[in-house]
């Protein structure tokens, strides 16, 4: 059966049901237009080596992944007018879904395989790639369950910020007309917009107000430091995220940065010497410093108590969902479900974490001859995999980011203390240990992206089985791929520092960089920051108290205020112009509404284009950020307030044109 004639997302698509009321997604479940087509799979396939090769040499030398769902739904919207018979759009869905498994592996991959060569472990070939392979597996079949809660259980609770501007690319693209045209629009503005921003010195991305001299004095005297990211990507975000979810995370930020931070300091600035973990006297860091020696710690607490408090909530639905899952393996699926609400079975999903296991096991066993160390690193394994994907699910339906890094680093600290306590030290510890948080960490980055592309599957009408079948073929070539370029990388380029007498040429890895120190620092037996962990747990805790989403301000306690702020001027901008919308009502309100979910989800389009642009150009030797410099970029007080002024403008483009209502607009909408 052809797909349906209506391209637009019914009107409950974004808002929670009503008691009885049910979500019918464009492709309805009883049609059944091609889906998992070779055509799909084929350029799925080749977008995602693509993507996955050119995310790890960016990712290794800026520590910025390249953002590929987003500008793979463009792509897929554009190859699908090649053919005589154009894609469906679950063909696109595919493609999509495929192709975006490249920037989870890669960032799985690039935080942690590179401490290996600096730790001078020389991996194997072979092992790379089983590392990225074992963890994006478990990451896809420890997901699976949870579609149910996260996808359609809690349908209109979650956000989906990055969901939601993947589904808009691709209806809007392929329904035309003027919504496709100022989705293009937006699209064009914040590419432009980012990738000059962000490439090149043309104005300052981040601001900081130090032109200001009460700023200035209070950065200097208390280490209060207001920063604010400048750019169109996190403005989408925030919009698509919605007040009250901007506002929690950036909460969160508040405490981090304008409590904790200035108290650490003013009790802090008396010591003389160092307290750990910080390397260097408190009265002598920066606030930025402060922040990562000490609150950041805090923060990965709070992120894993929130996370705990989220798989209690959820246990229900999952043990539902297994329920429903083995209903249909035993009277047959096609009876027991509907189309757009059927998973892999779970006799398959159980035999594939059995033979996962086994293959992980015997990986470990030859690291280590000792039954007891294996089995425990393979148990760690399972665990925080099983663990942090309900973590990366909430946190990516909920604010589009997720905390990849603070979970790596509680892994390697978690697996650290309990293998030493078996005796494993030395270079074998210490390769054992990233081994695991190599796995972990490509796991939950997997299973974020997964969540991700399942929700937009679900509002777009696809099968959930044949999305969760075609993530292991992304898997695995994305694993092949991400495994050969760090090998090869390792032999042109220095991962982290320059060694002494070594001429080759410094790739940062900053985010390796820090797992190293890391796990360098624990298996040498340092004491480890329980007192962090613990004001972190018991934040979490308060906030799940009062009420309030943990996990979100969590994630704001931990992220960089410059990357909450900007989503706190999103969300506002959302509400004002959702409330003008419900003051107007009928089809002028509902056309202002989708008309500001296509323009955020434009913007969050073009700024990722504008960043893999950015990313690209980092690829040649010629490549310099002063290619492009205005005179006034020095001149700080000049370069933040043209930022300040052109997001400004940005901010005041959202606005004019969701409330424009072109010729025929209305109509349109309706229709």
């Amino acid at each position: 059966m052809d797909a349906p004639s209506s391209k637009s997302l019914p009107e409950n698509a974004y808002i929670p049901l009503k008691p009885g009321e049910t979500y019918t997604p464009i492709v309805t479940p009883d049609q059944t237009p091609p889906e998992t087509t070779w055509r799909a799979i084929f350029w799925g396939t080749l977008l995602c080596v693509i993507f996955t090769v050119a995310s790890a040499y960016s990712g290794l030398k800026v520590g910025q992944v390249m953002e590929a769902a987003i500008p793979i739904s463009i792509l897929a919207i554009g190859l699908a007018r090649i053919y005589a018979r154009r894609s469906t759009l679950l063909e696109n869905v595919i493609i999509t879904g495929i192709g975006g498994v490249s920037g989870s592996v890669v960032a799985g991959a690039i935080f942690t395989l590179p401490a290996l060569y600096t730790l001078q472990l020389n991996p194997h070939p072979v092992q790379t790639i089983f590392i990225c392979l074992a963890g994006g597996v478990l990451g896809v079949l420890f997901l699976i369950p949870l579609r149910r809660f996260f996808v359609r259980e809690m349908h209109g609770n979650f956000p989906y910020p990055e969901a939601t501007a993947i589904t808009e690319v691709l209806v809007t693209g392929e329904k035309g007309g003027s919504q496709a045209k100022l989705l293009l629009q937006s699209t064009a503005i914040a590419a432009v917009y980012d990738f000059f921003v962000t490439t090149f010195q043309v104005w300052k991305e981040f601001l900081d107000f130090q032109f200001v001299p009460v700023m200035k004095t209070l950065a200097d005297k208390a280490k209060i430091v207001v920063k604010f990211d400048a750019v169109a990507f996190i403005l989408g975000l925030g919009y698509v995220m919605g007040l009250r979810s901007s506002m929690i995370l950036v909460a969160g930020g508040v405490l981090a940065n304008f409590v904790l931070v200035p108290l650490i300091w003013m009790i802090g600035q008396q010591v003389d010497g160092a307290v750990y973990p910080a390397t260097i006297p408190i009265a002598q860091m920066s606030a930025e410093q402060i922040f990562r020696g000490y609150v950041r710690y805090i923060g990965v607490g709070a992120i894993a108590t929130a996370g705990i408090f989220g798989i209690i909530k959820s246990l229900k639905i999952i043990a539902g969902s297994f329920s429903v899952a083995a209903r249909a393996f035993k009277h047959g699926e096609g009876h027991a479900t509907e189309r757009t609400d059927r998973d892999m079975s779970i006799v398959t999903i159980l035999i594939g974490v059995v033979v996962a296991a086994l293959c992980i096991g015997i990986f470990f066993g030859t690291l280590s001859s000792s039954p007891t160390i294996f089995v425990a690193g393979l148990l760690l394994t399972l665990i925080f995999s099983f663990f942090f994907t309900s973590v990366a699910a909430n946190a990516i339906a909920t604010t589009a980011r997720n905390p990849v890094s603070g979970m790596t680093m509680l892994t390697i600290i978690i697996s650290c203390v309990v293998l030493l306590k078996f005796g494993l030290s030395g270079t074998t510890g210490m390769f054992f240990v990233m081994a695991i948080a190599g796995m972990v960490c490509t796991a939950l980055s997997v299973s974020g992206q997964t969540i991700t592309d399942l929700k937009a599957g679900y509002w777009c009408g696809s099968t959930p089985r044949a999305q969760e079948r075609m993530k292991f073929i992304g898997v695995i070539f994305s694993a092949v791929a991400v495994g050969l370029t760090i090998v090869m990388l390792a032999k042109v380029f220095q991962f982290g520092e320059a060694a002494p007498g070594d001429t080759r040429v410094v790739l940062a890895a900053p985010q390796a960089s820090i797992m190293q120190a890391l796990v360098q620092g624990f298996m040498n037996e340092q004491p480890i920051a329980y007192i962090l962990f613990g004001a972190g747990a018991m934040v979490a805790i308060v906030m799940e108290m009062l009420g309030a989403p943990a996990l979100v301000f969590a994630l704001g306690m931990y992220l960089p205020l410059e990357l909450n702020t900007p989503a706190l001027v999103g969300g506002w901008l959302s509400h004002v112009i959702n409330r003008k919308s419900e003051r107007l009502g009928g089809s002028r309100g509902r056309t202002i509404r989708e008309r500001g979910v296509i323009i955020a989800s434009g913007l969050m389009a073009g700024g990722a284009l504008g960043g893999v642009f950015g990313a690209a150009l980092r690829l040649f030797p010629w490549y310099a950020e002063d290619n492009i410099k205005t005179p006034f970029f020095d001149n700080d007080t000049i370069s933040q307030m043209v930022s300040l002024a052109l997001f400004v403008a940005l901010c005041l483009y959202v606005w004019f044109d969701s409330l424009k209502a072109p010729k025929g607009e209305e109509e349109e909408t309706v229709a």
